[in-house]
């Protein structure tokens, strides 16, 4: 081997060991914050053959070793039979790594096929139909969690999806109970960005399978919000850790929805305390000598010993 590729392989592994700490790091946090994992939990990790997925596991896998609590972990897949798909690579990396796994054979693609007309978009249907019988298997093996490897750009990109096409401000909770509360979904890629996953998925060789084996066109919008978050961060780095930021600091009383916050029976209290905004001891001492009619009072007269009165310069009788 070459001196040159000695260096290559060398730079890799370091590139690869400190992508792993900070998605760990990410991760961890992201637990923690949401508390999604707890002692003696059983998680289902739900596989896809995509870079997120087996991102993923690979972290569950690596904090498992290091966490203070006991947690199971199962690897799922289901095998939705589109043409193509090739059955052989997920059992044989789960092998390899030695994770306990389950592989499902439904045949959603001609449910699909048949419900969606040619040339629309297939996803939606597709993911509804997965997460069914996903959610069905997870009480079947007794799994507490089910564990989606959703990282923070599709948080991000769902928001704007709902905003610019649903009129709704919502997103992907990294923690969620499905409706009928018998499943608790988590999403521990919360924190980490697509862009990390990517290239740490191709530094640790993944076996990716392609989500475009059932021959659907892509998901336009969705590629839309991607192209416009990518110019973003690269016109103005940093812009798209502010919004996730936002996203975690929200103020229903500042908002305009009606359902977050009682704007109705919302009332002053006459007798409180001047505070917040503006308390009584920054103003200066006023002493209005005429305020029975609409006028205009310069308030840049006041006195810096405070004591001098601000007149009413000016009235207006309408």
């Amino acid at each position: 081997m070459s001196e040159l590729a000695q260096e290559t392989i060398k730079k890799n592994i370091t590139r690869m060991n400190k992508l792993q700490k900070r998605l760990r790091r990410e991760v961890g946090s992201a637990i923690a914050d949401y508390n999604m994992i707890e002692d003696g939990d059983r998680v289902m990790c739900c596989l896809s053959g995509g870079k997120d997925s087996y991102a993923m596991l690979d972290i569950l896998l690596n904090l498992q070793q290091r966490a203070p609590i006991k947690f199971e972990i199962v690897a799922v897949n289901l095998d939705q039979k589109q043409p193509g798909f090739p059955e052989d690579v997920l059992p044989r990396y789960l092998d390899q790594v030695g994770v306990a796994y389950h592989i499902l054979e439904k045949d959603t693609y001609s449910i699909v096929k048949e419900k969606i007309p040619e040339g629309k978009t297939t996803c939606s249907l597709c993911s509804r139909l997965r997460r069914g019988t996903l959610y069905g298997f997870a009480q079947r093996i007794g799994a507490t969690k089910i564990a989606l490897g959703h990282h923070r750009d599709d948080i991000i990109e769902t928001m704007f999806l709902n905003m610019f096409y649903g009129g709704k401000m919502k997103a992907m909770p990294p923690k969620l109970l499905s409706d009928d509360g018998a499943n608790m979904v988590i999403r521990p890629l919360a924190y980490c960005r697509e862009k990390d996953i990517a290239e740490y998925a191709k530094l640790k060789e993944f076996p990716i399978i392609p989500c475009n084996l059932c021959g659907s066109q892509e998901n336009l919008k969705r590629q839309a919000i991607k192209d416009m978050m990518k110019q973003w961060d690269k016109q103005h780095p940093g812009r798209i850790e502010t919004i996730f930021t936002a996203m975690q600091n929200t103020a229903p009383s500042q908002g305009v929805d009606r359902e977050q916050f009682d704007f109705v029976s919302l009332k002053r209290d006459p007798n409180a305390p001047m505070k917040g905004d503006v308390a009584e001891a920054d103003l200066p001492a006023f002493d209005f000598l005429d305020i029975s009619n609409s006028g205009h009072i310069n308030l840049d007269e006041a006195a810096p010993d405070r004591g001098q009165r601000i007149d009413v310069v000016e009235t207006f009788q309408p």
